[in-house]
C-alpha cells in the first residue's frame, strides 16, 4: 500500500519544505495540467526538473495534458520515476508506454470517470500501473466518486488476469473516510491531496491512510 501525496495541496511557494513535510510518502504526486485538456493551469517541465534535486522520494507525475505524446517521455528522460498519461488525449498509447519506459520511468495510464476501461485492457502489458480517477481531473478538493469502484475492481481483475506487477492507482476525494473502500476494490497506490497537506502534521496523516489502506488487505 503507497501513499503519494498530491503537492496540488501544497504551498507552492515552499515546495522543498512541502516535500519534506511528506518524507515517509512512497511518492509525491505532481499534477501537471494545461489549461487545455483540462480547465485549469498548474505547473510544468521546468518545476518538476527543480522539484527533481530536492525531493526525498521520487516523483509520480500526472499529466492531463495535450499531446502527451510528445510530451510524456521528456517527464521521464527528467528523471520523474513515473509518468501518468490521460488515455483520452494519447494518439499511440503503445508507443508512448514504450517511450516512458525505455526512459527509465514506469508507464502508466489514466482513464476520467467517464471512460469505459474495457477497450484498453489490451494494453495492460504496456503498462506498469493504472490511474482510476475518482473525480474528474482538473480541480482539487472534489468529492469522491465511490461509483468509480466497480472500474477499480475491473482493473485489478483485468491486471491479475493479464499478470505481471501493475499497480492500481486511486486520484481523486481520497481520504480517511474513503481509502478504505478504494483498497477493497483492489486499489494498491493512494494519491490524498488535502486530506495529507490540509493536516497539521502531514507525515502523521500520511502513517494513518497507509494503516487504514492495509488494513483492508485479506
Amino acid at each position: 500500500m503507497q501513499i503519494a501525496p498530491s503537492i496540488l495541496s501544497a504551498d507552492f511557494a515552499n515546495l522543498e519544505a512541502e516535500l519534506k513535510r511528506i518524507g515517509n510518502a512512497e511518492w509525491a504526486h505532481v499534477d501537471v495540467m494545461d489549461a487545455h485538456f483540462v480547465p485549469n493551469l498548474t505547473l510544468g517541465l521546468p518545476v518538476v526538473e527543480s522539484l527533481l534535486k530536492v525531493a526525498p522520494m521520487p516523483l509520480d507525475c500526472h499529466l492531463m495534458i495535450d499531446d502527451p505524446d510528445h510530451w510524456a517521455p521528456k517527464y521521464a528522460e527528467a528523471g520523474a520515476q513515473s509518468v501518468t498519461f490521460h488515455i483520452e488525449a494519447a494518439k499511440d498509447p503503445v508507443k508512448l508506454a514504450r517511450a516512458l519506459r525505455s526512459a527509465g520511468a514506469r508507464a502508466s495510464m489514466a482513464i476520467k470517470p467517464g471512460t469505459d476501461f474495457a477497450p484498453y485492457e489490451e494494453l495492460l502489458p504496456e503498462l506498469d500501473m493504472v490511474l482510476v480517477m475518482t473525480v474528474e481531473p482538473g480541480f482539487g478538493g472534489q468529492s469522491f466518486m465511490a461509483d468509480q469502484m466497480p472500474k477499480v475492481r475491473q482493473v485489478r481483475e483485468a491486471a491479475r488476469k493479464h499478470g505481471g506487477d501493475i499497480w492500481v492507482q486511486v486520484d481523486g476525494g481520497v481520504s480517511a473516510k474513503t481509502i478504505e473502500q478504494c483498497a477493497e476494490a483492489g486499489a494498491d497506490v493512494f494519491v490524498a491531496g488535502s486530506a495529507v497537506y490540509g493536516a497539521d502534521d502531514a507525515a502523521a496523516a500520511v502513517d494513518e491512510l497507509r494503516e487504514l489502506a492495509a488494513s483492508c488487505v485479506h
